[in-house]
């Protein structure tokens, strides 16, 4: 397709300027700073930058690479005091784009990711999703092949001598795979240790195959793998190695990157009934060859990401009816906005304002679930409007599967008592550094956050890497 010449129509201006409120954008650079694709690409992507150039010069920003590198975690939005969601004006732009043809920008942009972004074919699926905006499979796969060729290049660049430090990685997903990477390329002997059969974590286990084909997480660990690591699998940290056996044998810094891989409970009669699992459960179920038993009306418990995986996969499991429930509205969901707009044209349904009171069984089996509405009182520790019970309110639905979805926590059980933890129950790790408070181990992604996004554990995989390049070379880090 002949691009067109780049020139914006009057009303498109004005409906570019409305987009989601741009034209009250304060700029005062939260997104930015919240930003992690600024991190990995800083050279390349500043979201207030793009933010004013689309203001100023919007046939310009058409033709960039800067509008196609949006990771779409919207931490952004979360943050930006006037509640401007920039993926979606970047969405708006890049749309007009591929409809004038205007592509070169999307050409570039995945050279850069390919130069940036370690997990790449991963991040493509559940991060950067051009076909959003309107780009065919084909079109975009043509302009992916640049991935290829730029990882085999990063390939070339492997280091001419090894460095004798040996580097332990605990857990395999996108902080531990990062980190490796990097401190791999550096020349440090990286063995990661993995619980799990395969390697990748939440990318292996946590993302429906819809959202992230196996051969994504495949082409990803690969390469990591190219550059000399060595992987274990089956391998419990405080079962099968510890700590003090890492020091014995000889490893200089341990990075625990474990994940938060362990699903909540929320104490309400009835949970042991037949019918009622976790989510995260039902997701690596549903990621491997033991596929769980799905009923036709699916009540799914809970807001976040996780919640919409699981209900979108239940939907693709053969669930007639999939509806999740969540206590508060939906402008406080902390799922990420897209994926809800994403389930609901699949097919689910939300209810809000409503919590679970009592899971009804029959023959230990579900088939209720009574429900309390719920309604927005003080803001709570988290800043949010808390959740209160709303007086005689209570009522049922038939549903014979609950899923929930109510959060993950970190494992910690095997950690020593030199290791502090947070309030929150997970590792505390200093914010520049990543240094625990044991010498020479260091922690980050959702060990330490709680669950994040891909992109966030990759820059916590980042950090953790350099950091502990400077730890060995007796450098302060910054």
């Amino acid at each position: 397709m002949k691009a067109e010449k780049v020139q914006i129509p009057k009303e498109l201006r004005e409906k570019l300027l409305d987009a989601e409120k741009l034209k009250y954008c304060f700029e005062c650079g939260v997104c930015t700073a919240s930003c992690p694709m600024m991190e990995l690409a800083p050279d390349h992507y500043n979201p207030r930058i793009l933010l004013e150039n689309i203001l100023l010069d919007p046939e310009k920003a058409l033709t960039k690479p800067a509008v196609w590198l949006c990771g779409w975690c919207y931490k952004c939005y979360k943050r930006c005091p006037q509640k401007l969601k920039p993926p979606e004006v970047f969405l708006f732009v890049k749309t007009l784009a591929a409809e004038k043809g205007h592509l070169e920008g999307l050409e570039d942009a995945v050279d850069i990711i390919g130069k940036n972004v370690p997990l790449a074919e991963s991040c493509y699926h559940v991060c950067f999703h051009p076909e959003r905006s309107k780009i065919s499979k084909e079109q975009f796969e043509s302009f992916w092949k640049k991935v290829t060729k730029s990882r085999k290049a990063l390939q070339r660049q492997k280091p001419s001598q090894l460095r004798e430090e040996k580097v332990a990685i605990i857990g395999s997903g996108p902080a531990g795979l990062t980190a490796t990477y990097i401190l791999a390329k550096k020349g440090y002997h990286v063995t990661v240790f993995e619980s799990s059969p395969e390697l990748g974590g939440m990318l292996r286990y946590g993302i429906p195959e819809s959202r992230l084909p196996r051969k994504a997480v495949d082409d990803d660990v690969e390469f990591v793998k190219s550059f000399g690591v060595d992987f274990i699998t089956n391998t419990e940290f405080g079962k099968n190695m510890t700590l003090d056996q890492l020091w014995q044998e000889g490893y200089k810094a341990t990075f625990i990157a474990v994940g938060a891989l362990r699903s909540r409970k929320i104490g309400c009669e009835g949970e042991e009934l037949s019918g009622v699992s976790c989510a995260l459960d039902f997701l690596r179920d549903m990621k491997s060859k033991k596929k769980p038993e799905i009923g036709q009306k699916v009540a799914v418990i809970g807001g976040g990401n996780v919640a919409i995986d699981a209900a979108r996969s239940a939907l693709h499991a053969g669930a007639k009816e999939v509806t999740v429930l969540y206590r508060r509205t939906k402008e406080d969901m902390p799922a990420n906005p897209w994926e809800m707009k994403e389930a609901e044209a699949e097919g689910v349904k939300f209810e809000f304002l409503v919590a679970p009171a009592k899971f009804v069984g029959k023959e230990g089996k579900v088939v209720e679930v009574e429900l309390i509405k719920m309604e927005l009182g003080e803001p709570d520790e988290t800043g949010r409007r808390a959740p209160v019970p709303v007086e005689n309110s209570k009522f049922t639905k038939a549903f014979d599967t609950v899923i929930l979805a109510v959060g993950e926590a970190v494992d910690t059980s095997f950690l020593p008592k030199e290791i502090e933890l947070s309030e929150i129950n997970t590792i505390w790790a200093d914010p520049i550094t990543m240094e625990t408070t044991m010498e020479g181990v260091f922690a980050g992604g959702d060990a330490v956050t709680g669950p994040s996004s891909v992109m966030e554990a990759i820059v916590a995989g980042k950090r953790a890497a350099e950091s502990i390049d400077c730890y060995l070379n007796g450098v302060e880090a910054k």
